[in-house]
């Protein structure tokens, strides 16, 4: 896949109706419900990409339309980072490696967090880890991008409702346009 705001748009529109894991959204409808609820919180054009984009990975692997049921942790949240870094900085790129790190640390830090939870996200949550020690929910916390994080984790799990409507995906390319890094090296 070529690293080009179109290439990703072909993706969404080739693959985006998969189901989002075992819940009761696609792919694009979760990727849209999370941009548009950062877009209103008002949120940087950097983290309305990252919330629009941080699932990706879930539509470049081969390991079928839900493998947390096969006992699979996807490892989405890394599958998609290298070509994302060839278009977007660490602003975009850092939420979206550490969204799933985030979820661990939210159930630390909130203990009702855990029971807010979908099934499937609790399920998920077992495979990439369970819950952080005080310890380590610490360190996550302290690291460059984790804030931006969490807040992205906030509106992953939040964009879940079926046939919610939402600005289409073309609403959001002005964000990753506004987001893209310069390609030419710097004189």
């Amino acid at each position: 896949m070529k690293p080009t705001i179109e290439s990703i748009i072909n993706l969404f529109t080739e693959k985006g109706s998969q189901l989002y894991g075992a819940e009761a959204v696609s792919q694009l409808e979760h990727a849209l419900q999370c941009a548009s609820l950062a877009e209103k919180s008002g949120q940087s054009h950097e983290l309305i990409t990252a919330c629009l984009l941080h699932d990706l990975g879930h539509l470049i692997h081969d390991l079928g339309d839900n493998p947390a049921t096969k006992g699979i942790d996807d490892q989405h949240e890394h599958r998609a980072i290298p070509l994302l870094r060839k278009m977007f900085s660490p602003a975009v790129t850092e939420p979206i490696r550490l969204h799933v790190t985030a979820k661990r640390y939210l159930c630390s830090v909130i203990p009702e967090y855990w029971d807010s939870l979908s099934a499937a996200s609790k399920r998920s949550l077992e495979l990439q880890g369970g819950i952080f020690s005080p310890e380590q929910a610490e360190q996550f916390i302290e690291q460059p991008y984790a804030q931006d994080a969490v807040q992205l984790r906030i509106f992953d799990d939040k964009a879940k409702i079926p046939n919610l409507p939402t600005p289409d995906l073309n609403h959001f390319i002005q964000f990753m346009t506004a987001s893209l890094i310069s390609l030419i090296p710097s004189q």
